[in-house]
């Protein structure tokens, strides 16, 4: 046998076992991805038909398919032969510098979310909220929107309001 015989085995022999795994990695990713793509879609027609409001449905949607997303390219990375427990803890570390730097804006999104989900009041509402009082004008993901007596516009962090207590006046009593 000469030296180029076995280097053409060698490489034959690479290939059978790191192409399998190429193939088998592609496999999961393009399998993974299509799973991500049909339950982000289902949660999102049953949250539909559940009588949710648009925004938390695709918060929802986009929070599944991104997470599951994520999911797969690992266990395809995992496949190929790739280390992905650094990865994770990469990931893990990342997302608690991200948290930690989001904390004011990730609570007014909590409480956004509850104020919605909740439906602890509505947009056409009287309330007293927040340190601000008025007819609530908007209700967004970060802030609730309220315009006051003297037709002042206050945008008030959602946080503010579901820290503290809420009043919502009857519609038909005018406000002081």
């Amino acid at each position: 046998m000469n030296m180029m015989q076995l280097d053409i085995e060698k490489v034959y022999g690479y290939f059978v076992e790191y192409g399998l795994q190429l193939i088998a990695s592609i496999c999961i990713f393009v399998v993974g991805r299509w799973l991500a793509k049909v339950v982000s879609n289902l949660l999102e027609r049953a949250m539909g038909r559940s009588g949710f409001h648009r925004t938390p449905i695709l918060f929802v949607k986009h929070l599944t398919f991104y997470g599951l997303l994520t999911f797969t390219v690992i266990a395809a990375l995992n496949k190929l032969g790739v280390e992905t427990t650094s990865m994770i803890a990469v990931i893990g570390a990342a997302s608690l510098a991200v948290g930690l730097a989001l904390q004011g804006a990730l609570s007014n999104l909590a409480a956004g979310l509850m104020i919605i989900l909740l439906s602890l009041f509505e947009v056409g509402d009287t309330i007293d909220a927040g340190g601000a009082q008025g007819l609530v004008e908007e209700i967004q993901i970060f802030n609730t929107v309220i315009i006051t007596t003297d037709k002042k516009r206050v945008i008030v962090p959602n946080s503010k309001i579901t820290g503290d207590k809420i009043t919502i006046f009857p519609h038909d009593i005018p406000l002081i």
